[in-house]
């Protein structure tokens, strides 16, 4: 009976010394501080398109950026996931659902949850919130917000010339 016993706590102490590797590989991405998952912001067309994690847009995006998705995420007709500038890069990232911040915001927080989080929250002169990035201050989020929740998120480089 003692030896069973510990043969079974051997193996539990094996799985639980496997089981922070194995959360860590799993994991899924965040989006921010620096990009999303393998994708960064900065990084050129030819790096990105090296990592196999986008996919081109057909007629997305106009010059000088060119319209992307993550593969894991498409977003259908008339809509792209990434914007990557000619002269910057990786500009610009959509938060798709179920991706959040490493502070825990994604499409479908509150208004409420965006403040407490972001305590520096600011409106741009268009009237959407944004803030810096938590340990980037090359970046920022920005929020677009209907009924109190967010509808899109955005992680930009501060200099991204894609968008408004």
């Amino acid at each position: 009976m003692r030896k069973m016993l510990v043969a079974i706590l051997a193996g539990g102490a094996l799985v639980a010394a496997g089981t922070p590797a194995l959360a860590q590989t799993t994991a899924k991405p965040t989006l921010g501080p620096y990009g999303y998952g393998a994708i960064k912001l900065g990084m050129g067309l030819k790096q990105a398109r090296g990592t196999g994690k986008i996919v081109r847009k057909a007629g997305g995006g106009a010059a000088p950026c060119s319209g992307w998705d993550l593969k894991q995420y498409p977003t259908g007709k008339d809509r792209v996931g990434l914007y990557i500038s000619k002269k910057r890069g990786v500009a610009v990232i959509f938060a798709q659902k179920g991706i959040k911040t490493p502070e825990g915001i994604g499409i479908g927080s509150t208004m409420r949850q965006v403040k407490r989080a972001y305590p520096r929250l600011k409106t741009s002169a268009s009237g959407f919130p944004y803030t810096s990035v938590p340990r980037n201050p090359k970046a920022y989020y920005a929020f677009l917000a209907s009924k109190g929740k967010v509808r899109q998120l955005i992680l930009a480089l501060d200099t991204q010339d894609c968008v408004n």
